[in-house]
């Protein structure tokens, strides 16, 4: 406990260098093309599109009961971005930002911070794209939208936890990120992003709810589908906040355990 209160006050502490280190993060990612930044929205919404002409043109996929394939699948493909994102990035923290591991005034454990508050900027502008598509369609904003903050929350402690673990350890096992890029690939298709969890039997429905993304990705189809509360889902949530706060505990043991050994090694 006193360990996370520390943080939170070098969090506090060290903001302006985080955000300066995000912008710094979001420039330096598309350095030297025409576009800049601009690319970081280009290439999720591309990819977007290309599904949706895969399922919805070439596949001819129905609408997911009234409602058309496209805003069913923006709505689960858009925080599955966010996720995919955060964690990769996150993943290379400490090596990208390794000219900051040997300054004792730093503390090193905010990095994975930078690469999924970036992630997160980006994030918003797509949950934004969600609310005008919607829009468009005659689905207009309600009170359930704002569950997108929670679940984005939920989504942070996540990936803070599990890039805690994944950052300490690619100091010295380099092969770790791509370990992680293998793992996200499988992720995409073993959660029901682009398909729906009832085309699946009954009895493999519970073992496909294990995984920590189904929670998100269903959460936000909650909030702008489905019009339910998290706290409806309420074993769910039990478990999905019992394995984010076991990986957000024991990342930060692994992390502060490592710590000590990053600079001999980079």
């Amino acid at each position: 406990m006193k360990s996370f209160i520390n943080f939170i006050f070098d969090l506090v502490r060290n903001r302006k260098l985080i955000l300066q280190l995000v912008s710094r993060d979001l420039k330096n990612r598309y350095l030297g093309s025409y576009l800049g930044i601009i690319w970081a929205f280009i290439q999720p919404l591309i990819t977007l599109l290309v599904l949706w002409f895969v399922f919805q043109v070439g596949f001819r996929s129905k609408p997911v009961g009234d409602l058309p394939f496209i805003l069913w699948l923006m709505t689960g493909f858009i925080p599955w971005i966010f996720i995919s994102d955060g964690l990769l990035s996150a993943t290379n923290s400490v090596i990208e930002y390794s000219f900051l591991v040997k300054k004792v005034v730093f503390r090193v454990s905010l990095l994975p911070i930078v690469k999924i508050l970036a992630a997160l900027i980006i994030h918003v502008f797509f949950v934004g794209m969600i609310v005008l598509v919607f829009s468009m369609y005659g689905y207009y904003p309600s009170i359930y939208n704002f569950q997108v903050i929670y679940y984005s929350f939920a989504a942070i402690v996540m990936l803070l936890g599990l890039s805690w673990i994944t950052s300490s350890l690619v100091v010295f096992l380099r092969d770790i990120g791509q370990v992680i890029a293998v793992i996200i690939q499988f992720g995409f298709w073993g959660t029901p992003i682009f398909w729906s969890i009832n085309m699946l039997p009954s009895r493999l429905k519970p073992i496909l709810k294990l995984n920590p993304a189904y929670y998100i990705v269903e959460g936000y189809r909650d909030a702008f589908i489905n019009k339910i509360w998290f706290w409806e889902h309420l074993n769910l949530t039990i478990y999905y906040w019992t394995i984010a706060l076991i990986a957000f505990i024991g990342g930060a043991l692994i992390f502060k355990r490592l710590r000590p050994h990053f600079a001999d090694v980079l």
